[in-house]
């Protein structure tokens, strides 16, 4: 699947920094899975009339959700390659998160619209802000199985390649922000039963910090 591979081809042609990475899965093998960047960066809006100085408008850059078709056995396999792709980019920590479905009594308001945020679904709460460029043509299924059977989900914040270079502190990092391979974190199993969060910590400070 080469997750790192993606993410990189995808950095060097928009050439915008990341804010922020997603992958989403349902919890059954050799599904598809949703690749989801979100670009930091504004872009001429051709929509909006300029001002009374001439100046032209500009809107957020639109993040952008890649399907990804993997053959996959377990949740671990998932896990080790965005455990690869967050080491290599720099990011401080990795975030998984196992989620019921939201199409169940008693589920919340809050669990239904993230899980329709979770593959790339519009909500209300999205109103203001653009909608992502989608390249998933399963992705309503997808989100359709995932409001039903639950969902796992990854995040992490990339430094190379990122908006957070100029603020990453962390001594594990090379000159461009990243990491060489391979990843020395072990992968966690699943807890698979319950709605859960796991985070792997990638970063460390080996100095001592003082304040002022």
């Amino acid at each position: 699947m080469e997750i790192f591979d993606r993410i990189a081809q995808q950095i060097e042609c928009v050439r915008l920094p990341l804010f922020a990475v997603t992958l989403t899965a349902l919890p059954r093998a050799n599904t598809p899975v949703l690749l989801v960047l979100h670009w930091h960066g504004f872009s001429p809006d051709p929509a909006a009339a300029a001002d009374s100085r001439g100046a032209i408008a500009h809107k957020p850059v639109p993040g952008s959700a890649q399907q990804l078709n993997p053959e996959w056995r377990s949740m671990t396999q998932l896990d080790q390659e965005m455990l690869d792709a967050a080491w290599q980019l720099g990011a401080w920590d990795l975030d998984r998160e196992e989620r019921r479905g939201a199409n169940f009594a008693g589920a919340s308001e809050r669990e239904a619209m993230e899980c329709r945020q979770a593959f790339a679904e519009p909500t209300f709460a999205d109103a203001a802000d653009p909608l992502l460029l989608v390249e998933a043509p399963d992705r309503l299924e997808m989100l359709r199985l995932g409001a039903r059977l639950g969902y796992v989900q990854w995040r992490f914040r990339p430094v190379r390649g990122g908006v957070w270079r100029d603020t990453a502190d962390d001594d594990t990092l090379a000159a461009d922000g990243g990491r060489r391979p391979p990843c020395p974190v072990d992968v966690k199993a699943p807890v698979g039963t319950r709605v859960s969060r796991t985070r792997y910590r990638l970063g460390r400070v080996n100095r001592i910090l003082l304040s002022a």
